[in-house]
């Protein structure tokens, strides 16, 4: 028995976006506490050619937006990653969210060998519905929120695995 595509990854982007949530109020509240500017923590990156903390969380919105989207047929909402603020990322995370709960489950459902394109500016990949969340959509979705969650541990917010998975 197969996982359901909705199972696959709305379910599992819900909760990782929470997840995401809360590290960001932690570091959001470390910042303060320890007299360091959000633009610095923000712009924070693990190595010169990864983005910064700020764009891994707008990536993992894109991500699972872009999949709800994809997978359900529909436009995903436009979102214009102009973010500069925890404030302003937490909005972000919750519009995501708002836009992945409101996709029926039904509307991810189908057939798993049906084609999923995904475009850029300079390439096409071309997958199954199933291939493109076991190898693209949820990978691509877990690496920037622990590349995130790597960037708050990196700058020394106290949080631990626990974190990163959440309430059990």
């Amino acid at each position: 028995m197969s996982a359901s595509l909705y199972a696959s990854t709305a379910a599992q982007f819900v909760r990782g976006l929470q997840n995401l949530s809360a590290l960001l109020e932690k570091g959001a509240a470390w910042a303060q506490e320890n007299g360091k500017s959000e633009e610095e923590i923000l712009n924070t990156r693990l190595a010169e050619d990864m983005y910064p903390l700020a764009r891994q969380v707008q990536i993992t919105s894109d991500m699972s937006k872009g999949a709800i989207a994809r997978l359900a047929g529909i436009a995903a909402p436009a979102m214009e990653d102009t973010e500069t603020t925890f404030a302003q990322l937490q909005e972000r995370i919750a519009k995501t969210l708002h836009f992945i709960e409101s996709v029926n489950p039904q509307q991810l459902e189908g057939d798993e060998s049906r084609p999923i394109v995904v475009k850029g500016k300079n390439f096409e990949l071309n997958f199954t519905a199933h291939s493109y969340v076991t190898t693209f959509a949820v990978p691509n979705f877990y690496f920037h929120v622990t590349t995130a969650y790597n960037i708050l541990r990196h700058v020394g917010v106290k949080i631990g695995k626990s974190d990163f998975i959440g309430a059990i």
